[in-house]
């Protein structure tokens, strides 16, 4: 995959003509989408839409065609600004590690493989997992906690990162309403602060109020922009079919 020529420095993240096959099957066919500096958006489609897939192409983590740029340059130059939050589903759980273990993860890049984790950097991720409400769970095993806990844990280890852009596939996926208020509440303030959120999402009910971009995929890129301009009855009919016929947002039209 080819690093894009983006130079510009409002544009965090830029994906053009991403195309992955699995065999015979086209995972992704041209996808492209722009993510603003600053900005929090939305990746929905339908399942087997894409998005993972996406996701982990712009990381690099599966092979794809195309051109991706972070921050005006090569992806691989930007990783050390680029955090990403896996779905809790692709982790093996069962692995004997600390909480505390997993958020100094988020410090590597800073330390090395091998670099001494001190005072200074364990209490970096100390204030990470305060502020996620996962401070009193430090010590546990990570296998030890509920799903919404364990997710906490991982949006812990991405601040601990100091990342600029954040990457969550199905972040609110299978956690409980405290959990979902929480994350949103850190998500909204990293992007408050500058930094450039990117979730690939399901729930279509909360989008308007969590989110003020959305990409909208099935396996191409079919819509993106501001929830009010894109985030439509007609676009989402287009990638979910005429039998979504209710509002997501619970009001008579999209």
């Amino acid at each position: 995959m080819q690093a894009g020529g983006d130079a510009g420095h409002r544009c965090a993240l830029q994906v053009q003509g991403l195309t992955l096959r699995y065999n015979d099957v086209l995972a992704l066919d041209g996808a492209t989408a722009r993510f603003p500096t600053g900005s929090m958006t939305a990746i929905i489609g339908p399942n087997g839409a894409g998005k993972s897939t996406f996701l982990k192409s712009v990381l690099g983590l599966v092979e794809a065609e195309g051109a991706v740029s972070a921050f005006g340059g090569p992806v691989a130059q930007a990783m050390p600004r680029i955090a990403y939050v896996p779905q809790r589903a692709a982790v093996d759980w069962s692995f004997p590690v600390r909480v505390i273990d997993v958020v100094l993860m988020g410090c590597y890049r800073k330390t090395g493989l091998l670099g001494r984790i001190d005072r200074r950097m364990t209490a970096h991720a100390m204030a990470a997992l305060a502020r996620v409400g996962m401070q009193d769970f430090a010590r546990r095993q990570i296998g030890a906690l509920s799903g919404g806990q364990q997710q906490r844990v991982f949006l812990a280890r991405a601040l601990a990162q100091g990342a600029d852009l954040f990457l969550l596939d199905e972040p609110f996926a299978g956690v409980d309403a405290a959990t979902e208020s929480a994350i949103i509440s850190v998500l909204k303030s990293l992007r408050d602060g500058g930094a450039t959120i990117i979730a690939v999402h399901h729930d279509l009910t909360t989008v308007a109020a969590y989110f003020d971009r959305v990409v909208l995929m099935n396996r191409r890129t079919l819509a993106e922009g501001p929830v009010a301009e894109t985030f439509t009855r007609d676009a989402l009919a287009q990638a979910y079919g005429p039998a979504l016929m209710l509002d997501p947002t619970g009001s008579s039209a999209v």
